[in-house]
């Protein structure tokens, strides 16, 4: 019991609402479309979508990222699950470009990942901040996917993204017949790469940071 002539503490002020974070307001794939509408091209040239098909994709830049607009074919090469292997694709390769911290090349069925073309005269990924573990937004309708550069493909093609990113964001992920022919844009952010790669934990995290930033959201 208080002494006579002792002070009582004011009464608390009520506490305020909790604020809003980025993981309760995502960024959306409307806000992440509307900051690619315009293109500055980087590349010196153009990709093709697939074998066979115009050259007709720039790659595209602002200080922040690099962008493409394409199809999504399934990369399901890397360490082979019941999904992906040489049963489920003829073209199956048991290696990535870039491997795990345990030396292991990355699960496609697991880990979402995005392919870069391998370095032409068309465009060098290298000279623009980009590399094995480079975090990624891949958008399809209103869907956003975050992910890593995780492979290399042919140096004159663009479009394609591991099994896991294709279903993550409702796409065909059978890597025969499976992926989109349109509609896909790939983000790759400068200068902000994941360690491990293969956690996509840290992807989302630094993926959401990084286009909330680009959007220029608060």
């Amino acid at each position: 019991m208080a002494g006579r002539g002792a002070l009582l503490a004011p009464p608390a002020p009520p506490a305020a609402p909790p604020r809003a974070t980025w993981r309760e307001n995502p960024v959306s794939a409307a806000d992440l479309l509307a900051k690619v509408r315009d293109c500055t091209p980087v590349s010196r040239g153009r990709y093709r979508s697939d074998n066979g098909t115009p050259a007709h994709i720039p790659v595209c830049g602002t200080r922040e990222a690099v962008f493409w607009k394409a199809d999504m074919d399934i990369d399901c090469d890397g360490r082979p699950g019941p999904r992906c292997n040489r049963r489920t694709d003829p073209y199956f390769s048991d290696s990535t470009a870039y491997a795990q911290s345990d030396g292991r090349p990355l699960s496609p069925e697991r880990l979402p990942f995005i392919v870069v073309p391998a370095p032409s005269r068309i465009w060098d990924y290298r000279e623009h901040g980009v590399g094995g573990g480079s975090v990624a937004a891949v958008v399809f309708r209103d869907r956003v996917q975050y992910a890593v550069v995780g492979d290399t493909g042919p140096q004159d093609i663009i479009g394609e993204a591991s099994y896991a990113t294709a279903k993550a964001l409702g796409i065909r992920a059978d890597p025969q017949g499976g992926g989109t022919p349109s509609g896909v844009t790939y983000i790759v952010f400068k200068d902000a790469r994941v360690s491990p790669i293969e956690d996509h934990a840290a992807a989302v995290t630094a993926g959401e940071r990084l286009a909330r930033r680009f959007v220029g959201a608060r």
